[in-house]
């Protein structure tokens, strides 16, 4: 029976693994069975052995380890730096002139960052984001498991994508939430719409109704005009 195992390794400084893989399906089928290593999907060179040393220096050693033993049977191990907590998965709506909390935090369990920092996104890169930039807008507190953005006097400019990143000795966790600044017309706008309408429509109703009036004078007038002719020749 072939099988597939994955196994999460969190990693918070650099460390030397010794990672470790065995064949659990039908060994009468597969006798002695040697894996080989690959990570990320490439092969790594002179791997075939079931258990590998792997030397996890920088962010880049990071990622997914496989022992392949078919092409339906593995063991994946997953390297990467603490996983930070439930992110909201709606934008946060706020006002031009309004201030705004973001909130980045990491589970209690998960061990606690070095640092933490925070960025937005530039349509291009992330941008850091500095306490001391033009204007003091942007406020950041830090505790140990958690940080928060707050920004003040926000304008539409400042919509967009924020990115959280806790730092560990081995990389950075990151996270996102979206930002939305609105003006207050802004949810007006659907009633303002309708508005519009309702006022075009009275306008086109008191304009055919003046027009129908106008006609109906012209009507009476004309009737009236004729009985007068009438009247004139009679008295001829």
């Amino acid at each position: 029976m072939w099988e597939n195992h994955t196994e999460k390794v969190e990693v918070v400084n650099p460390v030397t693994l010794n990672l470790e893989c065995a064949w659990t399906g039908d060994n009468k089928r597969l006798p002695n069975i040697t894996g080989y290593w690959t990570k990320d999907g490439q092969t790594i060179e002179s791997s075939y052995s079931n258990t590998q040393l792997f030397s996890i220096m920088s962010e880049e050693d990071l990622g997914t380890y496989s022992c392949i033993f078919g092409p339906k049977a593995k063991v994946d191990f997953i390297l990467a730096a603490p996983y930070l907590g439930e992110m909201r998965d709606k934008p946060i709506v706020s006002y031009v002139g309004d201030s705004v909390v973001m909130i980045c935090k990491m589970d209690e369990k998960k061990s606690k960052p070095i640092n933490w920092n925070w960025y937005k996104h530039n349509g291009t890169s992330k941008e850091k984001i500095e306490v001391d930039s033009p204007g003091h807008r942007y406020k950041i507190t830090k505790d140990e498991k958690k940080t928060k953005l707050v920004v003040h006097n926000l304008t539409e400019s400042d919509s967009g994508v924020y990115f959280c990143g806790a730092v560990y000795g081995i990389g950075t966790s990151m996270g996102h939430m979206q930002l939305r600044v609105i003006t207050y017309f802004e949810p007006l706008k659907p009633f303002l719409g309708i508005l519009v309408e309702v006022l075009v429509l009275v306008a086109v109703i008191l304009l055919y109704e003046k027009t129908g009036s106008k006609k109906e004078n012209q009507s009476e007038n004309a009737v009236a005009d004729g009985h007068m002719g009438t009247a004139r020749q009679r008295k001829v």
